[in-house]
């Protein structure tokens, strides 16, 4: 189950653009101007909220992820993802484990750092589907569609907050049926994050074995 979320976090778990006829102006607006913030930003901490369902399986969880240019720091029930973008680092703290790969931004399409910015340049088709209150909040909602076929992810429905312009939530669709929603909350902007967060410590882990996939 656990992997499933992390899967499922990975697909969440943030270049120029060629225009194509196939996208839509006021979807590209809304999405540029989450670009614009966050790129305006040193750091970013927030909390966030998963449910996963489908034919075979149901969970939840909440986490906290934390947000420094492309490093990320994601923490939830029984697990930790990190990144620093040359080496992720994944945690099963019940299992005391800990499996090391080299990072390869080509395999995560949408990792938690492509989240909050311009993942959708060259890889999604786009569009504005309306306004949605979520958490008190009023959210313009946008609807993508991959270019390749062949990612498993099928859609992804976005909100973005209009008052913030940052991503409030969203629900991922997968090719096995199974439907991802999230929130995110409690959003700090420029928050106080040592380098040191965004990298594993062994000796702040004793007993932990190690699986190094490098």
């Amino acid at each position: 189950m656990k992997k499933l979320l992390s899967v499922g976090l990975m697909a969440l778990c943030f270049s120029a653009y060629q225009a194509t006829a196939q996208t839509d102006a006021k979807a590209k607006k809304v999405l540029e101007s989450v670009t614009k913030k966050v790129n305006s930003l040193k750091s970013l901490k927030a909390s966030f909220a998963l449910k996963l369902s489908g034919a075979k399986v149901s969970d939840s969880k909440k986490g906290t992820i934390a947000l420094k240019g492309q490093k990320y720091h994601v923490q939830l029930s029984g697990q930790e993802i990190i990144c620093d973008t040359k080496t992720v680092w994944n945690y099963n703290v019940d299992a005391k484990e800990v499996t090391i790969n080299k990072f390869n931004p080509e395999e995560q399409s949408i990792s938690p750092a492509k989240l909050l910015t311009n993942f959708y340049d060259k890889e999604y088709k786009y569009k504005y589907a309306g306004e949605r209150k979520e958490a008190g909040k009023t959210c313009d909602v946008i609807e993508l569609t991959p270019n390749d076929n062949s990612k498993q992810v099928t859609k992804i429905e976005l909100l973005v907050d209009k008052a913030s312009s940052m991503i409030a939530g969203g629900t991922i669709w997968s090719k096995n049926g199974n439907k991802t929603q999230y929130t995110i909350s409690n959003v700090t902007p420029n928050a106080t994050i040592a380098d040191s967060y965004f990298g594993w410590d062994p000796k702040a882990h004793p007993g932990v074995e190690t699986n190094d996939m490098r």
